[in-house]
């Protein structure tokens, strides 16, 4: 991972931070990239682009080039930007499922687009995504989103078969609930004994990156606590 290159969508969170700090802590750059404006205490080193739209597929190819540019090249991408909505079927309204397509499906699939010119380049690269176990059976009032990361599954079973054989493996990697505070203050008294701390989730993605996983692509990874 000495020097990858590396760019990590939806960078700004509490995921996309951990693996710029795995990133980092490997020897590789890490271009963290959000719709959100660049805060405070991102990890040192990191390069921060902030206010880009992933939706809008002109922006998306617009960032990507200037990272490439910047940076000679790309070497590899996480898509971790997305979103959670829980909402009943019977009761719930369609804008949701528009909105969770949006934020998980349609941000990776364009990220991914404006990113391969120059992972093709690199000629050996990797697209790690983050999916969700939720997309293997979804519970109640999580339909939206189970479809939308079952969507995420999908693109990457199909793209790791469209790009083999030239140099660029494409992999998911399945988590369940991911411990953050977010999350704490959102499902307050449940268990987390099975949840998932970032910076394991961010292993498990530097390992997809990384030449000891050089035979595997088109796996969807489950990700969850011991």
């Amino acid at each position: 991972m000495n020097k990858a290159r590396i760019v990590v969508t939806g960078g700004f969170g509490a995921l996309g931070r951990a693996i710029g700090d795995a990133l980092l802590a490997a020897g590789a750059q890490p271009v963290l990239v959000d719709q959100a404006p660049a805060p405070g205490g991102l990890p040192h080193g990191a390069l921060a682009c902030g206010g880009v739209d992933l939706n809008d597929p002109l922006a998306a190819r617009r960032c990507l080039e200037q990272v490439a540019h910047s940076l000679g090249g790309l070497d590899g991408m996480v898509n971790v930007a997305g979103g959670f909505a829980w909402e009943s079927i019977a009761e719930g309204d369609i804008a949701t499922w528009d909105r969770m397509y949006a934020m998980n499906v349609r941000t990776t699939l364009l990220a991914t687009q404006a990113a391969l010119p120059h992972l093709r380049r690199a000629g050996r690269a990797s697209i790690v995504n983050v999916g969700a176990m939720a997309a293997g059976r979804a519970q109640a009032g999580m339909g939206a989103y189970a479809a939308a990361k079952s969507g995420v599954a999908r693109l990457t079973e199909a793209l790791a078969e469209e790009l083999q054989g030239q140099g660029i493996r494409v992999n998911a990697i399945l988590p369940g609930i991911i411990d953050t505070a977010a999350n704490r203050k959102a499902m307050p008294g449940a268990d987390t004994s099975r949840w998932v701390a970032p910076a394991a989730l961010a292993q498990v993605a530097l390992f997809l990156l990384s030449d000891n996983a050089c035979a595997v692509s088109g796996a969807l990874l489950p990700v969850t606590a011991a």
